[in-house]
């Protein structure tokens, strides 16, 4: 198992989920003229399957957005999780956050990043994946472009946002924010929130729930649920922020939101 070195020493909290009775594996996905590389897993047998696309934390897609893949495949889901800063360089060289983020976070287009997921969506289609139930989640960094995806695809039927940054600065490359989107969701968007959270202040979260409720259809349908006692990442089971319970509640919380919003 292959974790990023940014995001520290994995702890005993870990969990591996096997790949028995599932295809899963790394992959590349045809993203105009360049090959995107990915990870997916699914059920081993089955057609038509709903598909999630899964959104990298900060870390890219190690071990962890790999795991919650083959999660996701065991629940039923054709999973994919595509590396969306491949063009800008490797998350694993890469030993601290700041560093991480200024050198190669930083500098991903968010434009780029919705046209890879597009390109992602389109590959699960072809693998056996439903054309007309696709949902998206992401973690931390993938949590801020789960918002932004639900107002970029109107295919996308729903979403489910873990602790994704609201707000902020903006700049030619991300020029848009969750906050800046909401009215013009295309699907209905959970967000699970860390009322410990030091870097989403639970005004960003009350704010977000205001420009919601000022939205459109799947903006009012959308839903926020916030964990008093929980920090940031507390669905990483492998760093010290993980909390199992809230952990334990988000993921069943999804679950039903997937099942609400896709049939």
């Amino acid at each position: 198992m292959s974790f990023a070195p940014a995001a520290g020493q994995p702890t005993d909290n870990t969990i591996h989920t096997p790949a028995d009775g599932l295809r899963s594996g790394d992959v590349t996905i045809a993203a105009g003229n360049e090959s995107l590389p990915a990870y997916y897993a699914a059920p081993a047998d089955g057609s038509e399957l709903p598909v999630v696309l899964v959104v990298q934390e900060i870390f890219g897609v190690h071990e962890h957005i790999k795991d919650i893949c083959r999660r996701l495949a065991r629940e039923g889901y054709l999973a994919v999780a595509p590396e969306l800063y491949f063009r800008q360089g490797d998350a694993s060289r890469y030993d601290d956050i700041p560093t991480l983020f200024a050198e190669l976070v930083s500098k991903v287009p968010d434009a780029q990043v919705l046209a890879d997921l597009d390109a992602a969506a389109a590959w699960a289609r072809s693998q056996g994946g439903s054309a007309s139930q696709l949902a998206i989640t992401g973690f931390c960094w993938g949590g801020r472009i789960t918002w932004l995806y639900a107002a970029h695809n109107p295919g996308v039927k729903t979403g489910v946002a873990w602790y994704g940054r609201l707000a902020g600065d903006t700049d030619p490359l991300h020029p848009r924010h969750p906050t800046d989107v909401a009215g013009a969701l295309h699907a209905p968007v959970l967000g699970l929130y860390g009322g410990q959270d030091t870097g989403i202040p639970l005004e960003a979260v009350d704010a977000m729930r205001t420009a919601l409720a000022q939205g459109g259809a799947a903006a009012k349908q959308s839903e926020i649920h916030v964990y008093p006692d929980a920090p940031h990442a507390f669905y990483a089971d492998y760093r010290p922020s993980y909390r199992a319970a809230e952990a334990a509640d988000g993921w069943q919380r999804m679950l039903a939101w997937f099942r609400r919003h896709l049939g």
